[in-house]
C-alpha cells in the first residue's frame, strides 16, 4: 500500500487536474459487426502476446499490453491512425492485458512463483492463511486450485453485470476534485494497515515505503521488482542454504541435473540479451511508440 498507494497519490498530487469526463451510455459500449471485424485478428495476436508474457516471472502487468501494442503497430496496415483512435491499437493491449492476467496464476499456483507484484500480494497472502503455493498445491488444495478458475469465469461475468449498469455512476466519480479523493484514499490505507497486527508501526512502516515509491516514480523506476524481492528473498534464501548443505558447499550441485542447468543457462541469457545495447535501445523505441 506504500509502494503503490501513497507513492501514486504523492505523484498524482504533482501533476495539473485534468477535468474531460465524457458521458457514455451503455448501447456507445457495445462494438459494431465492424469493429469486431477488424478488431479480431488484434484481439488474437493480443491474447497469445499476453498467454506466453503472462507466465514469466517479474515481468510485471505493464509488459504484455506494452508488447501488443508495439507489435500491432508494426503489423497494421493503419499505422497512420495508431495514437488517433484506431481501434487495434485499443483491442491488442486489452487482449493481451486479459490474457497476461490469467496466465499469471500459472507460476503462482504450480511453482509459487510469482509473475507480477499482484501476484506477490496474493502469494502473501496464501502464506498468511497457512497455504504454500507449490506443485503440491494441485494435490493438496485442489479446492482452492478450482476455486480461483471457477472465479475467473464468475468474476468476469459479474464485471459484465455490475459494471455496464453503472457506467453512468462510475464515470460521474472522475468529476470528484483530487484533492477531496486523495485523503480518503490514505484514510482507507491507514486502516487497513492498521488492522492487520494492530499496530501504530505498521503506519509507520507505510508511510516510509510511500517516500521510496515516490522516489521511485521520479527517477522513472519500477516498483514491482523491489516488492518481488521482498516475498521471493526468504525463499530463496532457505532454499539455497538447504541445497549448500546438501552438497556440502559445492556450487556446482546447481549443474549437475539438466533442468537446473537450463534454466540457469535460460536465466544467463535473459541477462545477457536485457544488457544487450542495441536490444535495450529497441526497446526504449517500443515502449515509446506504446505511450
Amino acid at each position: 500500500m506504500g509502494l503503490f498507494g501513497l507513492g501514486e497519490i504523492m505523484a498524482n498530487l504533482e501533476r495539473p487536474p485534468v477535468r474531460q469526463v465524457m458521458s457514455q451510455k451503455v448501447r456507445d459500449l457495445i462494438p459494431s459487426w465492424t469493429d469486431l471485424k477488424a478488431s479480431f485478428p488484434a484481439m488474437t495476436r493480443g491474447t497469445l502476446i499476453g498467454c506466453i508474457l503472462g507466465v514469466l516471472p517479474g515481468g510485471g502487468a505493464a509488459l504484455p499490453p506494452f508488447t501488443a501494442y508495439a507489435v500491432e503497430k508494426k503489423l497494421s496496415k493503419n499505422k497512420a491512425m495508431f495514437g488517433h483512435g484506431a481501434i487495434e491499437g485499443v483491442a491488442a493491449p486489452e487482449a493481451a492485458n486479459n490474457a497476461g492476467a490469467q496466465t499469471s496464476f500459472i507460476p503462482l499456483l504450480t511453482l509459487g512463483i510469482p509473475a507480477n507484484a499482484l501476484m506477490a500480494l496474493m502469494i502473501g497472502a496464501l502464506m498468511m492463511h497457512g497455504i504454500q503455493p507449490g506443485p503440491q498445491i494441485m494435490t493438496e488444495q485442489p479446492q482452492l486450485v478450482w476455486g480461483v478458475i471457477a472465479s475467473m469465469w464468475v468474476g468476469n461475468l459479474m464485471l459484465l453485470i455490475i459494471n455496464l449498469p453503472l457506467v453512468g455512476i462510475w464515470v460521474s466519480m472522475l468529476k470528484i476534485p483530487y484533492r477531496l479523493m486523495f485523503p480518503a484514499i490514505a484514510l482507507l490505507c491507514c486502516i487497513g494497515t492498521y488492522g492487520i497486527a494492530n499496530s501504530v508501526f505498521n503506519i509507520w512502516l507505510m508511510l516510509a515505503c510511500g517516500l521510496i515509491g515516490y522516489f521511485f516514480i521520479k527517477v522513472g523506476a519500477e516498483p514491482a521488482p523491489l516488492l518481488l524481492g521482498l516475498v521471493l528473498g526468504p525463499q530463496l534464501e532457505e532454499n539455497f542454504r538447504r541445497a549448500m548443505l546438501l552438497s556440502d558447499g559445492d556450487l556446482m550441485v546447481f549443474m549437475q541435473r539438466p533442468i537446473s542447468a537450463g534454466l540457469l543457462g535460460v536465466a544467463a541469457l535473459l541477462i545477457l540479451v536485457l544488457l544487450s545495447p542495441t536490444v535495450f535501445r529497441k526497446r526504449k523505441e517500443a515502449l515509446a511508440e506504446a505511450e
